[in-house]
């Protein structure tokens, strides 16, 4: 049996993932503002609705992770791998995580909340 859950893993997961999603969206939102669109309202708007979604779901995580004792570090990483550490109920999980696997975790996360943000124009 695993020392962390899969339930608890998935949070791990978010607090490591949902920063990268809003540094990304940021960044963006910053290209469109300064960028020579004829009309930029509608991409901005886009995009500042995703963020007030990863934000949203960012704190849900945060507050769960405090209320459960969770601490995640970002541990050593190179150009194929990063590693986390993940700690809970006493316990120390260290986890390497592709790289590449990350970027593309990342990269459907901005879909899922773009098509959010969507829907609710």
């Amino acid at each position: 049996m695993p020392l962390i859950s899969q339930e608890e893993i998935v949070y791990f997961e978010k607090a490591m993932y949902l920063p990268m999603v809003l540094i990304i969206l940021e960044r963006d939102r910053a290209l469109f503002e300064q960028g020579s669109f004829k009309l930029k309202r509608p991409y901005v708007e886009l995009v500042d609705g995703a963020i007030r979604k990863v934000q949203k779901e960012l704190k849900e995580t945060n507050i769960h992770m405090r209320k459960q004792h969770m601490k995640m570090l970002k541990g050593t990483g190179d150009d194929t791998f990063t590693e986390y550490v993940f700690y809970h109920g006493g316990y120390e999980d260290h986890r390497r995580y592709l790289n590449l696997r990350l970027r593309n975790q990342v990269e459907e996360l901005l879909r899922i909340y773009l098509a959010m943000a969507h829907r609710e124009i």
